[in-house]
């Protein structure tokens, strides 16, 4: 026991003499990464273009076998994962880790630089975002400044983290106590719809004894963060009709119905005036009980921050706090639409109105348990609930008509927190930074990995890297230097540390 308490500390004292916060190896290392990303940013890498995903790979099975990776390219049903592993030791436990190269689609006139494709570095004056040079880097590294570009952050960012620790262990010589894989996906930001067959097909190549998640930012208090498990995510589609084209509303304003006043009725019968969903058994199977409550208190949240910094007065009573509001599923209005609005608005009556749902789940509860729930209580309110544009016929017969279109199922996972991979990975992360560790049960969004959880039977944890003002999915997505160095001392740690 001394002797393995002894290794520990030298190997954690290797660590932060070697990547110090300003250890000129660590700047060193986090300018190459920046060139690096600079390059892999370039490639616009939109997951509804095939071919946007074919250069990715080409550039990633490059890198990673320039590094020493043994790579494949797993093809689904959907577009390929890229996989990667250094050579195995049947000796030593395996860490898989998950990432995605995927991102969002971008519209460019949103965004305050002409090309989300090319990388620029930012500097913030009196609260503005000011370009700067690259070659300002070349003299010191600000880890104030930032990088604007799509994916930066989300999550092409901690994928060359990644490659450049890996350059750095090689250099100083350190033999990894674990085997190591690699899974990304191409699709993550289209639901990863291949990747719960893809993983069954797998299985024997993505074997491995637990597995790491970068994607996502690190808690609001910037200190190391673990997340055990994460929220799944279903969709509905809900249009409602009025007359078959649009009406003058002069001629008909108080005669053909209105399917934006038929379709906000409705909306607002799914919730009361706390924010809770009053639909029956939508939240069935939560129970918190008091351990759990201790660990969602010990999160550092402040209430009256989030409030004020979205800027809103009250919050949705789901949960008396945020991290409470978290462990229940949603009902989220993310798109609503009827007619035309602003200077295009007219004076009609619209034909139809149509919203469009997400439902974020947690373990307890069932994607399609939870959008059947829906349909059930819309019918109940005496709609003819149909999944096809409804026909004269129908139109003329039922007086209230819906259309209800259903999205795919990505299952919620949540590890739990006494597991000793996860103790391994906050203990790792809390000697590292000499920071207790935010422990987090599960977080509010989505990553596709109960496929890995459910078919491989082992413990996934999610250790994100990103600053957490990043945008991602947004205009003007941006990566804080200052987290490049933080991620890659954390994968530094995570990949040198043995087990206790």
């Amino acid at each position: 026991m001394i002797r393995s308490v002894i290794t520990l500390v030298f190997f954690i004292a290797t660590i932060t003499n070697i990547l110090g916060q300003d250890s000129i190896k660590l700047k060193s290392q986090v300018r190459k990464t920046i060139d690096e990303l600079k390059d892999f940013v370039a490639l616009p890498n939109d997951a509804l273009n095939p071919e946007d995903i074919d250069n990715n790979i080409i550039w990633l099975r490059n890198k990673f076998n320039a590094r020493g990776f043994n790579t494949s390219i797993l093809e689904t049903e959907g577009l390929p994962l890229f996989f990667a592993a250094l050579p195995m030791d049947d000796a030593k436990p395996t860490i898989l880790f998950y990432m995605h190269f995927d991102g969002q689609s971008v519209d460019a006139s949103k965004w305050n630089q002409k090309n989300p494709y090319v990388l620029e570095l930012m500097s913030n004056k009196e609260g503005q975002w000011q370009k700067e040079s690259f070659d300002a880097l070349d003299t010191d590294i600000n880890y104030d400044w930032r990088l604007f570009g799509r994916s930066t952050s989300d999550d092409k960012g901690p994928i060359v983290m990644f490659l450049n620790t890996i350059d750095l262990l090689k250099e100083n010589g350190v033999t990894l106590p674990f085997n190591v894989k690699v899974i990304l996906d191409s699709e993550e930001e289209k639901s990863s719809a291949p990747l719960p067959k893809a993983v069954k097909t797998y299985r024997e190549l993505l074997e491995a004894d637990f597995l790491v998640i970068n994607d996502g930012p690190v808690h609001a208090s910037g200190r190391p963060t673990v997340v055990y498990g994460c929220r799944g995510i279903t969709t509905l589609s809900l249009t409602a009709f009025g007359p078959i084209h649009p009406q003058h509303s002069g001629h008909y304003g108080n005669y053909a119905p209105n399917p934006g006043f038929i379709l906000s009725k409705l909306l607002a019968s799914f919730k009361d005036d706390a924010g809770r969903v009053i639909i029956p058994g939508y939240y069935d199977g939560i129970v918190l009980d008091e351990d759990t409550q201790t660990i969602l208190k010990s999160v550092p949240d402040n209430d009256t921050e989030i409030r004020e910094r979205l800027q809103f007065n009250s919050a949705d009573k789901v949960g008396a706090f945020y991290q409470e509001s978290l462990q229940y599923p949603s009902l989220n209005i993310r798109g609503l639409g009827s007619g035309w609005v602003g200077a295009e608005a007219r004076t009609i009556v619209p034909a139809l109105a149509t919203v469009e749902l997400d439902l974020r789940l947690v373990p307890e509860s069932d994607g399609n348990r939870l959008k059947k729930l829906v349909k059930d209580f819309i019918r109940d309110q005496g709609f003819y609930v149909t999944d096809t544009v409804p026909t004269k016929e129908e139109r003329l017969k039922h007086e209230k008509v819906i259309m209800v279109t259903e999205g795919s199922v990505t299952d919620a996972f949540r590890t739990d927190l006494s597991d000793p991979y996860g103790n391994h990975i906050v203990n790792t992360l809390k000697d590292t930074f000499e920071q207790d560790v935010v422990q987090i049960r599960i977080m509010g969004g989505t990553v596709p990995i109960a496929p890995f959880v459910n078919e491989l039977q082992i413990p996934a944890f999610l250790v994100p890297l990103v600053n957490p003002d990043n945008n991602q999915h947004s205009p003007n997505e941006n990566l804080k230097i200052g987290q490049i160095a933080y991620g890659i001392q954390a994968f530094y740690a995570l990949l040198s540390t043995p087990m206790n």
